[in-house]
């Protein structure tokens, strides 16, 4: 039995580290911190348990013996558990303690090693934290203690004297002190020192300053934590150096409600853009048990309603292969992508994703024999205006839409969102049956008709539909509408 203590990075999920997304994947347990990348749960498996060990600076928390204990619990059970920490687990993590019990209690541990935010915030500030002919030595010091303990295992007067950057972790609130006490064991007052609030996250900002005057200004342009604090010659170079910029979307909050395994790519074009995401995935896709016509070759047409059926299709056949025979029908270009993935290219892609611009496209088509691979429920445009053509049409369900229950938080939080999406009926439905109608202010957003067709149907203005029925054209109309203000 194993637990695996893993570092997740510092919040841009693009530095999560490959060994980590695998371990993720495959828990039966995963533990996890609040300052985690967004999405970076989404490749656990739907019947993982999450349980959320975080906590925040000055508010809730949950405790330590509290997270020693589902550790050791779940770790004697043999199961799979996955300790999930920002940054990296032994860099001011506590992942030493918790390696320290484990092995006590006979566990065994792997330490995977996560981007420290230490190293990435002033790096995504344009502030390298060693430069030649300007630092060549880097400390990482907590900040998180009083500069005034007595029993400080910080030497103060020694780290004013290292030659060398400065990198503090979670010293907002004790910066004044922290300044003062560098400042007194000999750095000038006018050295360069740089906050960097939120690091790497979509909505990074630093404010910069001298360690005479760093406190006032962090307090004046209102800094939280998370932040890093650089201090030395290198602070300096943000100003010639950065890189990061923040996105369009900076500010806003957008709630995601489709299935956790579609979300993650809506996601993350949302965080890039600036967007804080919450996820609150209304629905899940759950595959049914179905096989191909052994005949397939005598039948003119497949029609693949989705970007779900076509996984599903892809999974259901053996290869490529096994789809020879008819011409291929995609219902729009979303389902005609994940079509091509598995190595299939359709012969029709109407321009919309919906039935309706389908049946245009097949309307100067003959056909006689067709095979629609959908949901278990779907609309029935295509294969009644195929029928009423004369053709013989028979369904393959190949998946159904459940229900994902929504915690009271993800809930509270998807209400709170400035920005709710929504990319299919089913979430629609799914998502009110859940949370009532969205907040007063909330803008509603949908891929599509059918979509707003649903929300419309239960008394909902749709303040942004998208022209594409994807999910770029749905992020497109979402820019359009937050420019406006």
């Amino acid at each position: 039995m194993t637990v695996f203590l893993v570092g997740a990075g510092p919040g841009d999920a693009g530095l999560m580290t490959a060994r980590s997304l695998e371990l993720i994947a495959s828990a039966d347990v995963i533990l996890y911190d609040r300052l985690i990348p967004d999405g970076a749960l989404d490749g656990a498996r739907d019947d993982a348990e999450l349980i959320d060990v975080g906590k925040v600076g000055g508010g809730a928390q949950v405790p330590q013996e509290a997270t020693n204990g589902l550790l050791l619990e779940h770790g004697a059970a043999g199961r799979a558990v996955v300790r999930l920490k920002g940054g990296d687990p032994f860099v001011f993590g506590r992942g030493g303690e918790e390696a320290q019990l484990l092995r006590a209690a006979g566990i065994d541990v792997e330490v995977v090693p996560g981007v420290t935010a230490g190293v990435a915030a002033p790096a995504y500030a344009g502030i390298p934290v060693t430069q030649r002919g300007m630092a060549a030595a880097v400390a990482f010091v907590t900040g998180h203690e009083d500069p005034d303990k007595d029993d400080s295992q910080v030497d103060w007067p020694a780290l004013a004297a290292f030659p060398g950057t400065l990198v503090f972790y979670m010293g907002v609130r004790k910066l004044g002190r922290i300044a003062e006490r560098l400042v007194a064991g000999g750095r000038p007052p006018s050295e360069p020192v740089a906050i960097v609030e939120r690091g790497t996250f979509a909505d990074q900002r630093t404010v910069s300053g001298t360690l005479a005057d760093i406190a006032a200004r962090a307090a004046a342009a209102g800094v939280r934590a998370p932040a890093i604090t650089v201090v030395g010659a290198v602070a300096a170079l943000h100003e010639e150096l950065a890189w990061f910029a923040a996105g369009p979307l900076l500010g806003l909050s957008v709630a995601v409600t489709r299935a956790r395994a579609q979300a993650s790519a809506l996601a993350a074009r949302l965080v890039a853009l600036g967007a804080h995401v919450v996820e609150a995935p209304a629905i899940r896709i759950e595959p049914l048990e179905a096989a191909l016509p052994a005949d397939l070759a005598a039948y003119d047409l497949l029609c693949v309603t989705s970007p779900n059926g076509a996984r599903r299709l892809l999974e259901v056949a053996r290869d490529a292969r096994d789809l020879a025979g008819p011409a291929i029908a995609a219902i729009g270009p979303g389902t005609a992508d994940a079509l091509r993935a598995g190595g299939i290219e359709p012969d029709v892609v109407p321009p919309r994703a919906v039935a309706e611009s389908l049946v245009e496209a097949l309307a100067e088509r003959p056909v006689r024999r067709v095979l629609i691979a959908r949901a278990e429920r779907a609309r029935d445009v295509l294969p009644d205006a195929l029928r009423a053509r004369g053709a013989e049409v028979e369904i393959l369900a190949l998946y159904r839409t459940v229900a994902e229950p929504l915690s009271p938080a993800a809930l509270e939080s998807a209400l709170g969102a400035d920005y709710v999406t929504f990319t299919s009926a089913s979430a629609v439905r799914f998502f009110l049956e859940a949370a009532g109608q969205p907040s007063e202010g909330q803008r509603v957003v949908s891929i599509g008709p059918i979509t707003s067709r649903a929300l419309r149907e239960r008394g909902l203005t749709v303040d942004v539909e998208a022209a594409e029925h994807t999910p770029d054209g749905l992020i497109a109309a979402l820019l359009e509408d937050a420019a406006r203000g």
